[in-house]
């Protein structure tokens, strides 16, 4: 006896049809998506703080020491460009914001040794007035890296810097300078340790307190208590240029995410020379290429559910691959640079996908680490992972292979971190063991004080532009008016 297949209006009502109501999972870890995005969503909302106004005036008031600080190295030998421009990032250099070893710094915890961070790249040379693209002298050097002979510069210049640089004698008996990354760093810490001597000889009231300053490598980090916040400030001694590196010029052939939502002139505005060798490169004449300045416009095109992704698996990946030294910060922010490039923008656009983006990442990473290959974004022949050993990279990939096989409970153990970071920052604030800073309206202050008209100008930036980066103009001889600009809005 022969049956009659059912008809399709039958067959859906008996649910051959339907899709099964599972929830949608990772096929690798079994994790529920739905679940990774409100881990990832719990980590923003205690990663990202929010600043009231007495919090706003204090990042104020550390900026501006910063910045007369340096302005009075300025005077001491008239090294420094006389008007010079800083680039103030948010996050440290530990945080991967500049691309820098991070091997000989010392281990600093949020919560425990400070509150905020940011990296200032102050220039302590500058080449602005030259045509692109610009020529570098890689002669010497690994990919990526360059010696600068001083060569480029006036004699006045010369005479200024060249007991800061090494000295190599040609075959035709004139001496060349090459400006030192490390003796241009020792001169830079030597230079902030005495002008920060003459300043505490003479304390103002609410002025920041110095709590640390160390030299680390080619950095000097320094922390501010201000008010109930304790400020890290890692500034980087760096040479400017305007215009694009001759060796980069292919990059800017190529199609980019940024493609018609910035303009070219915007990402290719300059480029910095960074104290940092390669593995196998003279640290006393190697300087590394940063396109630190170009990143800050890239930064602006990418997704915040992508953005929300990243900073939660910098804070895994930070904690987990600590020991030995081999993966940075930047390493993870470069693929999220090539994600972004390989990946539609419609895909990245998804406000619920910031789990995907996740897993990416750490695909992404654990990838890198197997073939050790990490291309750097604006040079893809210059591989930043190169020099890595076997043994390392498959330590490390065995390490993400753990975090692949459970993100939840790596997310839950992030959001345990920075939730006790806070926690130690508000003990603090109830205790106020910092200097505290006067009220604009109390009695017997600096009669320079910022009035609430600053506070509330400073907050209303903050709250508009939560971890953009900011350049700094400011005239040493007029510290008490800087200019800056957040991205490409000067105020």
């Amino acid at each position: 006896m022969k049956m009659a297949a059912p008809t399709a209006s039958k067959a859906a009502s008996l649910g051959c049809n339907n899709k099964p109501a599972f929830p949608e999972l990772d096929f690798r870890s079994g994790a529920r998506v739905e679940e990774l995005n409100k881990l990832i969503q719990e980590f923003t909302k205690h990663d990202q703080r929010e600043y009231d106004d007495q919090r706003a005036l204090e990042i104020h008031t550390a900026k501006d020491f910063i910045f007369s600080m340096l302005g009075m190295v300025q005077k001491l030998d008239q090294k420094l460009p006389v008007a010079n421009e800083y680039l103030l990032l948010s996050g440290g250099v530990r945080e991967g914001v500049v691309d820098l070893d991070l091997d000989e710094l010392n281990v600093y915890a949020r919560g425990t040794d400070y509150d905020m961070d940011f990296t200032l790249l102050v220039p302590a040379l500058k080449l602005h007035d030259r045509n692109q693209p610009v020529t570098l002298d890689m002669r010497h050097s690994a990919l990526c890296h360059s010696w600068l002979s001083l060569r480029l510069f006036d004699e006045g210049t010369i005479s200024k810097w060249k007991d800061c640089c090494t000295i190599v004698d040609h075959i035709s008996g004139a001496t060349n300078y090459f400006f030192s990354p490390t003796k241009v760093a020792d001169w830079f810490y030597d230079s902030i340790s005495i002008v920060l001597s003459e300043i505490q000889k003479k304390p103002q009231r609410g002025m920041p307190k110095v709590e640390k300053v160390e030299k680390n490598g080619t950095i000097i980090s320094i922390i501010l208590g201000v008010g109930s916040s304790r400020m890290l400030y890692d500034i980087v001694p760096v040479v400017s240029f305007k215009g694009w590196p001759a060796v980069a010029q292919s990059w800017l052939m190529e199609n980019h995410f940024w493609d018609g939502k910035i303009t070219e002139e915007e990402v290719i505005s300059g480029f910095y020379l960074v104290p940092a060798c390669s593995y196998k490169g003279k640290k006393d004449n190697e300087w590394r290429l940063s396109f630190a300045r170009s990143e800050v416009q890239l930064k602006k095109c990418i997704s915040s559910s992508l953005m929300q992704a990243y900073q939660a698996c910098k804070a895994i990946i930070i904690k987990l691959l600590s020991r030995p030294k081999a993966i940075s910060p930047y390493h993870l922010r470069s693929m999220m640079l090539w994600a972004c490039d390989r990946l539609p923008a419609n895909y990245l656009a998804q406000e619920d996908y910031a789990a995907h983006f996740l897993l990416g990442l750490i695909d992404d990473l654990q990838h890198c680490l197997v073939n050790k290959m990490c291309p750097n974004y604006f040079i893809p022949q210059c591989n930043m992972l190169e020099h890595l050993s076997e043994e390392t990279v498959m330590l490390h990939a065995r390490k993400l292979s753990s975090v692949r096989s459970d993100p939840a409970e790596h997310l839950r153990t992030a959001i345990e971190h920075v939730k006790a970071a806070n926690r130690l920052t508000l003990e603090l604030q109830r205790r106020g063991s910092t200097t505290s800073i006067p009220s604009p309206q109390s009695d017997g202050g600096d009669p320079n004080q910022p009035d609430d008209r600053l506070a509330k100008k400073l907050q209303q930036l903050v709250t508009e532009n939560p971890g953009k980066s900011i350049s700094v103009f400011i005239n040493p001889d007029d510290v008490t008016r800087p200019h800056f600009r957040i991205d490409d809005k000067f105020f």
